[in-house]
């Protein structure tokens, strides 16, 4: 099973998450989160979101051959 973040949590790896909320506010969808900051609560839920890594991705600004 994969690991589940909660809001409050740290973002591990930057990328694309899979986000499920309270079943009445939301069906799931996908969001992008940045590694070092953290999982946010809905403004609907508040902290019932639960987030899910779908993809990794390297954000253009630790990318060796972008950042100054």
């Amino acid at each position: 099973m994969a690991t589940e973040f909660k809001p409050g949590d740290k973002v591990k790896w930057s990328g694309d998450y899979a986000v499920t909320h309270d079943r009445n506010h939301r069906a799931a969808h996908e969001v992008t989160c940045v590694a070092h900051h953290t999982f946010p609560p809905c403004n609907h839920c508040g902290q019932h979101p639960r987030f899910v890594l779908v993809r990794k991705a390297i954000h253009i600004d630790v990318d060796e051959n972008f950042n100054g």
